[in-house]
This record gives C-alpha cells, structure tokens and sequence, in this order.
C-alpha cells in the first residue's frame, strides 16, 4: 500500500486528479445496490430494441405478418380475437376449428360471387324440342318434366317455333334456376327454381298509349301521298276504309286534295311498340270537307255524329280501275250490239276479294254461261245488289251476310273479254248507277251518347286544327 502511494505521488499532477476520478467511479459502482443496476439493464435492453428491429422476439408473429388461412392470406390484424381462458385441447374436442377467420367484408364479397347466376340465350333450331333445347343448356332430364307440368309452360313452351329465343339461367353449380320466353313484345313467360319449387309466371310490360299527327297532299296518288306522310300501309287502308263509304278512292281523288289525322302510338317501357287506332280524320276532297271522330264504341262519326257508316259501300272491291262505267246505250264489246250496260266494270287482280255491298240475305249463288259465276245479295224491299263473272263463291243461296262480308273472288268466267266484276246496284227494281246513286243516309249516334261525344269531337279535331296551323306555320 505504502508502494502505491510512493508511486502516486511520483506522477504528475494531471495524471492524479484523472486516477483519482476512475477511483472514485468504481467505488460508486461497487457500492450501487443490485436489483437498481437490473432495472438500468432492462431499460437499456428496451431502448436498444426500439432501435434496431432485430431483435425482436421471432417466436410471435408481428401485426404486419401475414398467415394462411385455406390458401387465403389474411393480416394478422384482421384475426377474431382469442377468447379469454380459450383451451385449444377442449376446441378441437367439441369440433371448434382452431383457424383463422377472415373479416365480414371479405365474406360479403365471396358470398357475392358465389350467388351469382349464369344466363345465357339460346335460340330455337329446326326440328328442337324443349328437351332437346334444354340438353344443349346442360340442364336435367328432371328439369325438362318439371316445367312441362306447369300449365303456362305447357301452353306455351311445347310449341316453340324456330328462331325464337329462350334464355336460361344457372347457379354456380349448374343448377337450373330461371327461364323466360317473350311471348310477344308485350308479354313474358317467367319459369323459376328455388328450393327444388318450380314457379311460372307471364310479367306484362307497362303500355303507354301517345298521340301523334301525320299529314300530306295528293301529288300522284292517295298511297304515295300516304307513305310520304310516314304512314304504314296498314294505316293508309284504314284510313281509305274510313272514308270508303264517301269518297271513291279509285276514281274520285284529285291533285292537292289533302288529309290529316291523329293516330295512337303504343310504347312498352318507353319503347315503341306498334301503331294504334285513328283518332281523329279529315280528308279534303275535291273542295268538300270530311271528317272523322273514333269514339268509344269503336265506331267512326262525323264530327257532329253522324256515323261514317253507311248502309253501303261506294264501291264492292279494291280496283285498280273501272273499265266499263254504267251506260243504258252501250254498245256491247262481244256481239257488238246495242244493248244497256246496266252496272260498273271494276278492274283488278283475279282473285281479289269480292264484298258485300250491304247486310242482306243471298237470293242466289249459282253459274251460267252468261254471267259465269254470280251472287245476287237482297238487302231489303228496296235495295238489291248484284255480282257477276266471280272466279269463285264463297257464299250460298239462303246465308245471311254481313256489310264487307267477302262472298267469292274476281275473275274472268262467263261472257267477257277480260277479267272484272261486273256490279249492279238496284232500287225498287230500277237499275242505277251505282257510282252515283244516292246512298241511304246513315244514322247518327245515340241521343244518350251526343252529349259525350260532342265534347270528345271538339276536343280532338280542335288538337287536329292546331298541329296543322304549326305543319303550316313550319314550312
């Protein structure tokens, strides 16, 4: 000891002051309980970890790590908590799974997909039945028995034609679930599946019903002037029909006369469907003024209500020209004799429908070599009505026929130089002309009914007046 001190005092003075300090700090250390240098170990323990990530304990997943759960990777985060006191041995016992779970909103998304159903449009072949239809789509023999027994389906489904279209819905196992057939475009046919249930039902689509003008001038013909005004042909004929019973189509339509109408359209979900009724008519021609109003009853009026109806029609059939007007003083083109042409000569297509001028009772149907095939139609004590040169009868003597009836068919039999039909119109046994003979008048409507139409009648032909003053104003 007393080397030691020999030997400190001999250093320098800087280097005692330093030794003097280490001595000084080792005491202090030595001195230091222990559990307070623990407690300084586990801080810089912690400290050291919060540093350098490695190392962390690797026995314990971190929340970031990811696990797999059947083939799914899933975050740790997202795991179902482990319930307190859990026993893993207990679990297993009583059939629990020790997994995973995912969280709900990756469950919605899986069960989305899963329940989704396949479909797919198949269209009818030549010669297919709906079994055989049904074999393309993979779909059972049950499924195929099953829906005949529906009544709908059976009506329905068993007479399906080719080129109509079935479409045909499957789950994700192949399972039939849905069929629909559009019966037309209006109406569909819905078979279901659920449960092993079959289910049918017939969905009608929602029809709205507008209103729409069209309007033209003669330039040519009454048809050209139709389509141009964006007519279908179907509409150009009922509007002819309309007037049939005042304007002679074929011989009394003149440059600039001109008509207007007001139709229905029929649209089903927004999508046009078809044309509907004539609302509304007027036909100018040659200076005189005619109208037309549908009413309720489905029967066309005059807009004071008076039935377009006559009790007969102008002219028996749709002619392309009249060959041989009525004379009393015509020389006749076979024997080349004078001798009265008692009736009108109309032109057209052999085999054109022959009809009846009126409601009457047929008092004869029969053939000679004169007249060839005819029709005599009485429809009262005054009026008689006369058909000659038919190619064919469709009527007999006694039959009761209705006003456009169709009783046989142009043709060209008996005496005549050219096919036509040969048509008399007789009054109180009197020959007259029957372009020009004065036509009963027609009744008006029902007193009842004047009131409510009349109201109707301006309503429409006013909307009538109106689109033509803004076609006009347009041009």
């Amino acid at each position: 000891m007393g080397k030691v001190i020999t030997l400190f005092k001999l250093l320098p003075k800087k280097h005692q002051i330093l030794l003097t300090v280490l001595v000084c700090a080792t005491l202090i250390i030595l001195v230091l309980p222990a559990d307070d240098a623990q407690a300084s170990k586990n801080a810089n323990s912690q400290l050291s970890g919060s540093i350098d990530l490695q190392h962390l304990d690797k026995s314990k997943p971190s929340q970031h790590e990811m696990i797999n759960q059947d083939n799914l990777k899933v975050p740790l985060a997202f795991r179902t908590p482990t319930p307190p006191n859990y026993d893993k041995n207990k679990a297993a016992v009583e059939g629990e799974a020790d997994t995973i779970k995912p969280v709900s909103s990756i469950a919605v998304l899986t069960a989305e997909k899963v329940g989704q159903d396949d479909t797919e449009k198949f269209t009818v072949k030549s010669g297919d039945t709906l079994a055989a239809l049904f074999k393309r789509a993979d779909l059972s023999a049950r499924d195929v028995y099953e829906i005949t027994l529906l009544p709908k389906a059976k009506k329905h489904l068993l007479k399906i034609m080719p080129g109509q279209e079935i479409m045909i819905s499957k789950n994700s196992d192949g399972e039939f679930t849905k069929l629909k057939f559009h019966l037309d475009p209006v109406s569909t046919l819905v078979i279901g599946k659920e449960d092993g249930d079959y289910t049918e039902n017939i969905i009608n689509k929602q029809i709205e019903s507008r209103t729409k003008f069209a309007s033209a001038t003669i330039n040519s013909n009454f048809w050209n002037a139709g389509v141009t005004a964006g007519l279908t042909p179907n509409q150009i004929m009922q509007l002819a029909t309309i007037f049939g019973w005042d304007i002679d189509f074929a011989l009394d339509l003149r440059k600039d006369d001109n008509f207007s109408i007001i139709f229905e359209e029929e649209f089903a979900d927004g999508e046009f469907l078809r044309n509907g009724n004539i609302l509304a008519a007027e036909f100018i021609n040659q200076g005189d003024r005619y109208t037309a109003v549908r009413y309720t009853d489905g029967n066309y009026y005059s807009e004071e209500g008076r039935s377009m109806r006559k009790a007969f029609l102008r002219s028996p059939v749709d002619f392309k020209y009249v060959s041989s007007s009525f004379n009393p003083k015509r020389l006749h083109p076979v024997t080349g004799q004078v001798r009265a042409h008692r009736g009108v000569d109309y032109v057209a297509a052999v085999g054109t429908p022959i009809k009846a001028a009126g409601k009457g009772r047929v008092i004869k149907s029969a053939y000679n070599q004169y007249n060839g095939n005819y029709v005599f139609i009485k429809h009262n004590d005054t009026y008689t009505t006369k058909y000659l040169h038919l190619k064919k009868r469709k009527v007999k003597q006694g039959e009761s026929v209705k006003q456009g009836e169709i009783i046989g068919t142009l043709g060209a039999t008996g005496r005549v130089t050219g096919a036509h039909l040969h048509y008399e119109f007789i009054v109180n046994g009197t020959h007259r002309n029957p372009r020009t003979v004065k036509l009963p008048k027609s009744l008006p409507i029902a007193n009842k009914e004047k009131a409510t139409f009349l109201a109707l009648s301006e309503q429409i032909m006013s909307k009538l007046q109106q689109n033509k003053l803004v076609q006009l104003a347009s041009q």
